[in-house]
């Protein structure tokens, strides 16, 4: 199908170069077809999104509240549809798919509900017959930047806080995953969303970088790639504009001596293997203690080995492929790297033989922490083993890490547990779970090389789309 820019209320086919959304599990297969938007049309999305701005801030906050329940009513009525697109155009699995959909209409009921919580704050003042008040504000045009692994998840729990706070959007998501993109703003629109106060503008890192550089965009929201974020994080700080960034991870989960190791190596490989591997929070770090490091490696490798890999809308397949050639180069590659340099294959050795971007789950047994993969983030399904003497090794080598997003430990020790929040530098920690998963009402993000600026989901994302204003009320003389 054909999918369309929106810019100031309208549906447009864009000016730019024509792009082809294909299927990573059949990659003849085309999914949607459009064209990106050119410098003019990103121009005019940002001049539509700073003219609907203070109308759609005026709005009473339910009456904005009011257009998101409808938009998620209108995304959980087509979440089976919009599901088999999604697996489609970026290969999750059928359910993992449907999953994610809903799980966006949740995020934008969330949201709507802002309305009915408390909105500002009230001081006492030391001066007679005053008050002090704290209220907040948008920020006015957020500049949205979104990627592919979850092509409709990432962009809602970005746009509905800002459009429940009163702001308005130009937002570019990832070229791979148009059609998902659509069908939110679609459903966004077809609630009664203001024209304007959602612009949607496909393209590739010009557009990005067009959007970042636009002194009518006041802040910027960022999910990708470390590089890529640290480039608009210096950009921003030259520009002197808010910016928050979610990016990369290489995320450890770590098992001791006294856990469930069968209920620990099911987490672990689901936290490696769902998604393929293809999420910010995947486990892409096992750090194990070595008196039952054989014994867990041989649960974790004989069920990566068994799981079904295949098109992800077949029923019974456990994992999908790789979004792209690209991505699945860059694993290979990367596994071929570690192998060189002394890693052995516990799972995952021999190639996936057939149509499309897939490669196979894989369990590497690691010589150290001095390897590159260490260090490097795949973004596919391939996790990494060290063996670690104890628990404060296991802890510093969690630690050892530019990246600071997620991480897991699996104890029975509650001690240990207590001291794992104590010592473990990430913003996500999962005790006896995959390093994997959020919840919308709770902050998300990470520290170190792998988040800045203030935390996305929850009452945490108000901080980053409202800013505050005190006002001293004073009785009139």
């Amino acid at each position: 199908m054909d999918v369309l820019n929106l810019i100031g209320g309208r549906w447009v086919e864009g000016d730019g170069e024509e792009f082809a959304d294909t299927n990573p599990a059949r990659p003849s297969e085309v999914v949607a077809r459009g064209r990106f938007a050119s410098a003019a049309e990103v121009e005019r999305a940002v001049a539509a999104a700073r003219a609907a701005a203070p109308g759609w801030a005026a709005t009473p906050h339910h009456a904005r509240a009011a257009v998101l329940v409808a938009a998620a009513d209108l995304v959980d009525a087509s979440a089976d549809e919009w599901g088999a697109e999604l697996a489609r155009e970026e290969g999750k699995t059928l359910p993992e798919a449907v999953a994610e959909v809903r799980g966006s209409a949740r995020i934008l009921r969330y949201y709507a509900g802002e309305a009915d919580r408390e909105s500002g704050e009230i001081f006492a003042s030391p001066r007679p017959g005053e008050n002090v008040l704290v209220v907040r504000k948008p920020i006015g045009v957020a500049g949205l930047i979104t990627p592919f692994n979850f092509p409709i998840v990432i962009p809602a729990w970005k746009i509905a806080p800002a459009l429940s706070y009163g702001n308005t959007v130009v937002w570019k998501p990832s070229s791979l995953v148009p059609l998902l993109a659509y069908r939110l703003a679609q459903a966004l629109t077809s609630a009664g969303l203001p024209d304007g106060v959602l612009n949607l503008v496909y393209g590739e890192a010009e557009a990005g970088s067009a959007i970042v550089d636009h002194p009518g965009v006041d802040a910027i929201s960022f999910t990708g790639s470390t590089a890529v974020g640290r480039a608009v994080i210096a950009r921003c700080g030259e520009l002197g504009k808010p910016v928050q960034t979610e990016m990369g991870g290489k995320n450890a989960s770590v098992v001791l001596a006294d856990a469930d190791l069968d209920h620990a190596a099911e987490q672990v490989c689901l936290g490696a293997f769902r998604s393929t591997g293809q999420k910010c929070t995947a486990t892409s770090r096992l750090i194990v203690a070595s008196p039952v490091a054989d014994e867990l490696l041989e649960r974790v490798a004989e069920r990566a080995a068994r799981l079904v890999v295949g098109d992800p809308l077949s029923p019974g397949v456990e994992m999908g492929p790789l979004v792209s050639s690209a991505a699945r180069d860059r694993v290979t590659s990367g596994v071929a790297r570690a192998v060189d340099e002394g890693a052995k294959p516990l799972a995952g050795s021999a190639p996936y033989d057939g149509e499309g971007w897939f490669v196979p789950p894989t369990v590497l047994d690691l010589p150290g922490t001095g390897v590159d993969f260490w260090r490097t983030e795949l973004f596919g399904p391939v996790v990494g083993v060290v063996r670690a003497s104890g628990t404060e090794e296991a802890l510093g080598l969690a630690n050892l890490s530019e990246h600071g997003l997620s991480a897991a430990i699996f104890t029975r020790d509650l001690g240990v547990a207590l001291q794992a929040v104590e010592r473990l530098d990430v913003g996500v920690l999962h005790i006896n779970s995959e390093s994997a998963g959020t919840f919308p009402y709770v902050p998300f993000g990470g520290l170190k090389q792998s988040g800045f600026g203030p935390k996305e989901q929850g009452r945490a994302a108000r901080e980053f789309f409202t800013h505050t204003m005190t006002v001293y009320l004073g009785a009139p003389a």
